[in-house]
């Protein structure tokens, strides 16, 4: 991940878990979110007064809906906030988000604790 990149990012969205080394995640997925934010944004699909604006309303939606706000499904919200920004920009559609959602889904199900998760043509179907 671009250090520069990401020191831009967390300065411009205040909510972002970091330490004095910058950004911190508790499980890969979670950096792997961050780093396509990172991308997106570079790639001018939204700014990041957007995107803050965009991850705030996911947020205070999950609240009202019960979230604990504890902190542990912050990159929960940020992903989501990546599936609406993404869809909603016509990057790719909600429909191809959810084929996508459930092939993982499928994927994981029938992969061994510990091996990659591969998708296969038949984790589509």
């Amino acid at each position: 991940m671009d250090a520069s990149a990401a020191a831009r990012a967390t300065s411009a969205v205040s909510s972002i878990p970091r330490d004095d080394d910058g950004p911190v995640f508790r499980a890969p997925w979670e950096a792997q979110a961050f780093a396509m934010a990172l991308t997106l944004h570079e790639r001018g699909v939204f700014t990041w007064p957007e995107w803050a604006a965009a991850l705030a309303d996911q947020i205070k939606r999950a609240q009202a809906a019960g979230d604990p706000d504890t902190g542990e499904t912050y990159y929960l919200h940020w992903l989501a906030t990546l599936e609406h920004l993404v869809a909603a920009k016509g990057v790719t559609t909600a429909e191809t988000l959810n084929r996508y959602r459930n092939a993982w889904d499928h994927a994981a199900d029938r992969t061994p604790h510990g091996k990659p998760i591969e998708l296969t043509p038949a984790d589509f179907e």
